[in-house]
C-alpha cells in the first residue's frame, strides 16, 4: 500500500493576513469577531492561525503591531517625507482628516483610535500597545521638529515635545468630529489655522 503524502500547508503572506486580520477587528471589534470571520478574511484554516499567530488574544495584538509598523498612509509618514515643514504639518493633519472622513474599510479615524482604544483596559496588553504607540507618534513627531531647529528652519526655542502632543491630540478630534457627523468642508477650512497653531504663529 502506498503511503499517502501529507501536504504542505499553503503558504501565505503573513503582513497581509494580518492586515486582513485587523480590517475584522476594525468592523467588528475584538469581542465581535469570530474565529469563522478571521480565517475567512485572512484565507487560512484554523490550523494554520493556530500556528502562525496563537489563539485570537495574540492575533488582535499582533495586528495592532502591523498596523502601527506597516501603515503607508499614516500621517506620520507622509510628515515625515514632506521636505517643507510647513506643508509638512498641513500634509499631517489632511491625511488625519481624509482618515477620519474617507476611510475605505473599518469605521472612522484610525484603527488605534477608532477600535483599540476601546478595548485598551480590557484586552490583556492592549493599553501598554496603545501607549507605546502613542508616545513613538510623538517621538517621531519631535524628531522632526529638532531637525528643523538644528538647521535654523524652527526657532532655537521652539517647543518640540508640546507641539507634537498637540498635532498628534489635533489629528485625533477629527476622528472625534467626523464619528459625530459633522461635515469635512468646515474641518479642512481650518486646516491652515491648526498648521499656524502647531507652528506657533
Amino acid at each position: 500500500m502506498t503511503q499517502k503524502k501529507i501536504g504542505r500547508p499553503r503558504a501565505f503572506d503573513k503582513n497581509e493576513a494580518l492586515t486582513a486580520a485587523m480590517k475584522v477587528f476594525w468592523i467588528k471589534g475584538y469581542d465581535g469577531a469570530s474565529m469563522k470571520d478571521l480565517t475567512s478574511a485572512m484565507k487560512i484554516n484554523s490550523p494554520s492561525l493556530y500556528s502562525v499567530f496563537g489563539d485570537k488574544h495574540a492575533l488582535y495584538l499582533a495586528s495592532i503591531d502591523n498596523y502601527t509598523k506597516n501603515n503607508p498612509a499614516s500621517p506620520l509618514v507622509i510628515f515625515e517625507s514632506e521636505p517643507n515643514i510647513e506643508k509638512a504639518i498641513r500634509a499631517f493633519m489632511k491625511a488625519a482628516l481624509d482618515s477620519a472622513t474617507k476611510n475605505e474599510f473599518g469605521t472612522l479615524g484610525c484603527f488605534l483610535s477608532s477600535s483599540v482604544a476601546t478595548t485598551a483596559g480590557v484586552v490583556d496588553g492592549v493599553q501598554e500597545k496603545l501607549k507605546t504607540a502613542i508616545l513613538e507618534a510623538d517621538a517621531r513627531l519631535v524628531k522632526r521638529f529638532e531637525f528643523e531647529k538644528q538647521n535654523g528652519v524652527l526657532a532655537s526655542d521652539f517647543p518640540s515635545e508640546e507641539r507634537a502632543r498637540l498635532m498628534f491630540d489635533l489629528r485625533q478630534g477629527y476622528t472625534f468630529r467626523a464619528r459625530a457627523g459633522l461635515k469635512s468642508d468646515s474641518m479642512e477650512n481650518d486646516l491652515s489655522f491648526r498648521v499656524k497653531m502647531v507652528l506657533g504663529e
